[in-house]
């Protein structure tokens, strides 16, 4: 009994199990599940048994043992090997569950489970599908989305903004807002938003001298558009600092030009030449300046306190001038009202009563001497009792 054991050797294989029997190293046949008494008087054996739940056939030599022994081995197992601008999608039971990059090789156990590779040829369309998308992009398990962060560039364009596809780096298209995903491999990818709303730009503590050799310190603000936003990506680097520049430069030739007192005086004639100025500059780029509006003049300390001093003489010379004209306006009414009751004394005797009328609201006692004839021509004595 002791001998038998030496010349067969047992081998259980599982129904989850195949297993690859070599013979002095060279391979020999696939043992299914079952159990398998092998020889061994013939050379030496060597047993490598896989899960095939695993579904997966790793082996190192994988693809050589499939090309040299597939009569014998493509019964249970399945290659999949993709050229250099393939890639494929693997799935187990209709779950995507992994990405094969171009040139790789796999092979699957049949029998398993239900596997399928979908290729795809990237050479020329590198876009995925968006129901491809939606199992790689921000709604898939962590493990997905693992897989897909070295295989796929993943983007998401907002609402009022514009996507440029920059492929290897040459500007493809533009992209409207939504999600899109492309394949890394084999190229370099790039989306660059633009911006297409209103934007603005601040252009503060500007210190310029004026025509007139006077310090000021201005801020200025601008709002703007993108009109062009393939043409902005292709001239300018960052068009935020250009608009910036050119509104920089423009408010100093502006200020420059001009007196302070000009500038003081009409404050939207400066806005004017600036927008004048910007607009001319950056209409070649595919940017639209909407407006352009001058926030602060600052002067220095000893220039306003001259200006302080000047507005108060000039609203005191204002107040003067009108006080003088009210007291000519008054001289001329009472020497009118006096010209007429010099030529009536019943008018001026009726202004007399009017008088004695306010007065006498505010007397205690009155005494009247000569009746009615005396209070009608002769004047009229007030006493005080207070």
């Amino acid at each position: 009994m002791k001998s038998l054991f030496k010349i067969w050797k047992i081998v259980n294989v599982a129904d989850n199990e195949r297993a690859l029997l070599f013979r002095r190293s060279r391979f020999e046949r696939v043992l299914p599940p079952g159990r398998h008494r092998i020889w061994l008087l013939s050379g030496d054996v060597r047993v490598e048994t896989y899960d095939i739940t695993d579904v997966v056939f790793d082996a190192i030599k994988a693809k050589f043992l499939l090309n040299t022994y597939g009569d014998l081995l493509g019964e249970y197992l399945q290659s999949y090997e993709l050229s250099d601008q393939q890639v494929g999608l693997f799935y187990r039971d209709g779950h995507l569950v992994d990405i094969l990059p171009p040139g790789s090789y796999r092979a699957v156990w049949k029998g398993g489970e239900a596997v399928r590779v979908g290729i795809m040829d990237i050479s020329r369309e590198y876009t995925i599908d968006d129901n491809v998308l939606g199992l790689l992009g921000r709604g898939a398990c962590a493990s997905q989305i693992r897989i897909a962060a070295q295989a796929v560039s993943y983007n998401e364009v907002p609402d009022e903004h514009v996507g440029l596809l920059i492929v290897n780096g040459k500007l493809e298209k533009a992209l409207q807002p939504g999600r899109y995903g492309f394949w890394k491999y084999n190229r370099s990818i790039a989306v660059k938003l633009i911006d297409m709303r209103l934007q603005t730009v601040e252009v503060s503590g500007q210190e310029i001298l004026t025509k007139d050799r006077v310090s000021l310190r201005i801020n200025l603000s601008g709002s703007f558009k993108i009109t062009d936003p393939q043409r902005v990506a292709l001239k300018l680097s960052d068009y935020k600092n250009h608009i910036y520049r050119e509104l920089q430069l423009s408010l100093r030739e502006a200020v420059g030009t001009q007196t302070l007192d000009s500038l003081l005086a009409d404050k939207d004639r400066l806005n004017i030449v600036i927008a004048t100025a910007i607009h001319k500059k950056l209409v070649h780029y595919g940017i639209e300046i909407v407006s352009v509006g001058v926030k602060d003049i600052i002067l220095p300390g000893d220039m306003k306190m001259i200006l302080n001093q000047v507005v108060e003489a000039q609203k005191e010379s204002e107040a003067n001038l009108i006080k003088r004209r009210e007291e000519t306006q008054a001289m001329r009414s009472l020497h009118n009202t006096a010209k007429m009751m010099d030529n009536n004394p019943t008018l001026l005797r009726l202004k007399e009563l009017e008088s004695l009328e306010k007065v006498s609201a505010r007397i205690d006692k009155i005494s009247v001497y000569g009746g009615l004839d005396g209070v009608q021509k002769s004047l009229v004595k007030l006493l005080s009792t207070a």
